[in-house]
């Protein structure tokens, strides 16, 4: 059994950790609530622009000259991975997930045939991946989401993706991220950016569902000014900007989440610690007090 000294020496030090994490919690909670309302803002502007780029696209998608960020290369041989993970720890399974999800991709791609690149997004990816993958990792971006995401960092990211692409580093790129829910819940999202994947919109689903039904008539013909080429030039390297700052965003208020779910669990459990020791504390000391009782009263009864 331990002395009282190291016990007291025990409760001091839990103390200290549970004052430590108490700060991080209000600090990520104070980080989370602007994350999140950013993040919650952006995703319209996001699914809009992914329709918009679907619908010109649409008409191009079987012609050729069609640009190869709609269409691809014609070859799924090289795949690039976008792993978002956080430059820091302390926030429970947010990097342990990304990075499980990135080893299973490669592993199954690689059991295909198919070569496997990773561009990693926070040290954390870099870290937990490097020692299968170290080969495979192309490039490290760190410093995102210091002080908040700003499109200037999405840019960086979509840019490097863009330049890569237009040299033929990969054929297809998926991004793996942390989507927001809620401060206890992350969803898991793996997301084609290159070649473009339509989203499925909730008319898609309605005409599933209505499979068999009468036709509704003749959906609209549109004409575009300039030619659907041009445009296109122009949206889907925008594309790529929003839907990579997008998934910053979502990236950014899910580690400020886990990290203050983490951290408060983490404060409970100092708490429970805390009470258990302060309880053995006081029990040691009682049986101190008492052994020294009965030596007094033996050592009084001996004379």
């Amino acid at each position: 059994m331990p002395n009282l000294k190291d016990l007291k020496v025990r409760i001091n030090s839990v103390k200290s950790t549970q004052k430590i994490t108490s700060a991080m919690k209000m600090v990520a909670a104070a980080k989370l609530r602007r994350a999140q309302e950013n993040a919650e803002a952006a995703r319209p502007y996001a699914e809009v622009m992914e329709r918009m780029v679907a619908d010109v696209g649409e008409s191009l998608g079987g012609i050729e000259g069609a640009p190869p960020m709609l269409v691809g290369t014609g070859s799924t041989q090289i795949h690039l991975i976008v792993a978002c993970t956080a430059d820091r720890g302390l926030c429970g399974g947010f990097n342990g997930a990304i990075i499980r999800e990135v080893r299973t991709m490669a592993h199954d791609l690689k059991r295909d045939g198919k070569i496997v690149r990773i561009l990693c997004v926070g040290r954390k990816g870099r870290d937990g991946l490097k020692r299968e993958f170290g080969d495979d990792i192309v490039e490290t971006i760190e410093g995102i989401g210091r002080r908040g995401v700003e499109f200037a960092d999405a840019r960086k990211v979509a840019e490097t993706l863009i330049t890569m692409f237009d040299a033929g580093g990969f054929d297809v790129c998926t991004i793996v991220f942390n989507r927001f829910q809620s401060a206890m819940t992350q969803i898991l999202t793996s997301q084609l950016l290159i070649p473009f994947a339509a989203p499925e919109t909730a008319d898609d689903e309605a005409g599933k569902d209505s499979a068999g039904a009468d036709d509704p008539g003749p959906s609209a013909i549109f004409v575009y000014e300039p030619e659907e080429q041009e445009i296109l030039a122009e949206l889907l390297p925008k594309n790529i900007n929003q839907q990579v700052f997008q998934a910053l965003l979502e990236s950014s208020a899910s580690e400020h989440g886990a990290r203050m779910t983490s951290m408060d669990n983490a404060t409970r459990n100092a708490g429970d610690m805390i009470d258990s020791l302060t309880l053995t504390f006081n029990r040691t000391r009682q049986a101190a007090i008492t052994r020294e009782l009965i030596e007094i009263i033996s050592g009084a009864e001996a004379l």
